[in-house]
């Protein structure tokens, strides 16, 4: 029996063996200060004892990871000091030796071996298409290439360097065993991803709700629906003492030592600003380029003094914290109230109307598509979040499908000021093309005999970014502005990829409120 699974899987192997190779090629690319930011965790971890973790300060780029993850950090210190110790010394500050980069790149390419298992997993959950197929045009094969192969991915790990695959490993595996009906086991992982990095919190009220209504209040008919039932306190003891066995051990030690406040200190900084340095492509961008125009007017019209308005708003741009002058100004409270109000509705459509795990992915799509709109200091690479828990419904439904051209495309394309070095520029452009061109051609054969998967208004929105990387790249260095206006660029690029982003966020709201289950009939 293993020989026909080998040999059926086999295409599944091959994709993720070129990925690899691929990876590997990266390696002496450009990295960002990330590729120090790691480096310095493993010293931290490995030099010192584990009271110290949260208190060194030596680098700027200080311990704010939960405390799993420095666990991480610090099992992966036992084999760098086989390459390097060097980089394990906290004082050495930027260090990068050939052995140093060598070891740190291949630690993102090995312990991607999580997500591309979760992948094969998520590849045996997704719903068939009637009618015969090639293998390149079924929707696991579509799904796998769209996961493995995803751009962002590929150039925010293994050029830019972090560790999202391995981290989304976790997700993606945590989300199949509920399709498996394996509610514990997915609930560990995410408990786990949790303690790893907690930025996943966005998308925690879509797991509580989900697990509460779906494994501790419903259960199912012999027919396929679904019924209330009284709550389990026998389940929901189960779930509750595996997820705080979990934080018990993840900051347990941090408890024990009197430094729970000091790691949360770390962990939530909201003395940053609402925007990190180049503005994500969301809602703030959008609310800070409408503050910054009408600032503008303002002085010309001569209804605003030129002299009391803060500098950074009329100077600074993107590349310091930027004050509201006209519009009210945002605290941390104000991007909370905002983020919950958009993915309190999804929630409670899943709480109303659990739908299945299909239900509950669009609702994790949402929350974490509402925390990168409105969330406190939104990375741009957050969008990840979205989008590639988006390809699974993507290959199972044409209206999905056509929104994950745009996200894809808009929030791909929003990463490409990351890589700004010359050398990296033909190799973002020809992944960016590369995936992009293969993400419309195979979801609209896959959805051939179904209608267009792009309005010509959509098409047109997609088509406007070649016009303005060619003004970005190429012609605006060539002004005279360049000197004086530096981050017109970045500026351009957040806004209009925010339009697609907040597109892509109503639709997304729009199927989940009027149409759940869409294009069941084409399914098996």
């Amino acid at each position: 029996m293993a020989a026909p699974v080998a040999e059926g899987w086999s295409w599944f192997l091959t994709l993720a063996a070129g990925i690899s190779l691929l990876k590997g090629l990266l390696i002496n690319t450009y990295h960002s200060t990330d590729f120090e930011v790691h480096r310095n965790w493993l010293a931290i971890t490995h030099s010192l004892p584990l009271s110290l973790w949260y208190y060194e300060d030596t680098s700027e780029w200080t311990l704010d990871y939960p405390p799993l993850f420095a666990w991480f950090e610090f099992g992966l210190s036992h084999i760098a000091k086989f390459f390097d110790k060097e980089m394990l010394v906290v004082q050495n500050l930027n260090y990068a030796s050939s052995a140093t980069i060598i070891f740190q790149r291949l630690s993102v390419i090995f312990t991607d071996i999580v997500f591309i298992y979760a992948v094969k997993e998520w590849c045996q959950c997704v719903r068939g298409i009637k009618g015969p197929r090639d293998l390149w045009l079924k929707p696991g094969f579509v799904l796998a290439v769209l996961l493995l192969w995803n751009f962002g991915l590929i150039v925010v790990d293994h050029i830019h360097f972090q560790y999202n695959g391995f981290l989304f490993g976790l997700l993606l595996l945590s989300v199949a065993r509920h399709f498996q009906n394996r509610h514990l086991e997915g609930a560990l992982l995410f408990a786990l991803l949790l303690n790893f990095k907690h930025i996943y919190l966005y998308i925690a009220p879509a797991y509580g709700i989900y697990l509460l209504r779906s494994f501790c209040f419903t259960q199912n008919n012999p027919d396929g629906s679904v019924k209330w039932r009284s709550l389990s306190f026998a389940r929901l003891a189960v779930l509750g003492t595996i997820v705080c066995s979990v934080f018990a051990l993840s900051f347990g030690p941090f408890i024990a030592m009197g430094q729970l406040p000091q790691v949360l200190s770390r962990l939530f900084p909201f003395k940053r600003g609402l925007c990190h340095a180049y503005w994500a492509p969301n809602f703030w961008a959008l609310y800070n380029v409408l503050d910054k125009t009408l600032s503008v007017l303002g002085v010309r019209l001569k209804l605003l003094d030129v002299d009391r308005l803060p500098k950074a708003s009329m100077t600074g741009g993107l590349v310091q914290e930027f004050q509201h002058t006209v519009l009210p100004a945002v605290t941390p409270l104000v991007t909370l109230v905002c983020t919950l109000s958009s993915i309190l509705p999804a929630v409670f459509c899943i709480w109303r109307n659990p739908q299945g795990p299909r239900g509950f992915l669009r609702c994790l799509i949402i929350s974490a598509l509402g925390s990168f709109m409105f969330g406190w200091h939104v990375h741009e690479k957050a969008i990840l979040m979205a989008i590639l828990p988006l390809s699974f419904l993507a290959v199972e439904s044409r209206r999905d499908a056509g929104i994950f051209v745009i996200l894809s495309t808009t929030g791909h394309f929003s990463l490409f000021p990351l890589l700004f070095t010359a050398p990296e520029l033909p190799i973002k452009i020809l992944l960016m093309l590369m995936f992009t061109l293969y993400s419309l051609t195979s979801l609209k054969v896959l959805f051939r005999r179904e209608g267009c998967l792009l309005n010509s208004i959509e098409a047109a929105y997609l088509a406007g970014l070649v016009p303005l990387e060619i003004f970005c790249e190429l012609v605006y260095p060539m002004t005279v502005w360049k000197q004086s206006l530096p981050f017109i660029p970045l500026l351009l690029t957040s806004v209009y990829c925010a339009l697609g982003v907040t597109y892509s966020f109503i639709r997304l709201y729009i199927s989940l409120l009027t149409r759940p289950e869409m294009d069941k009939s084409k399914h098996q």
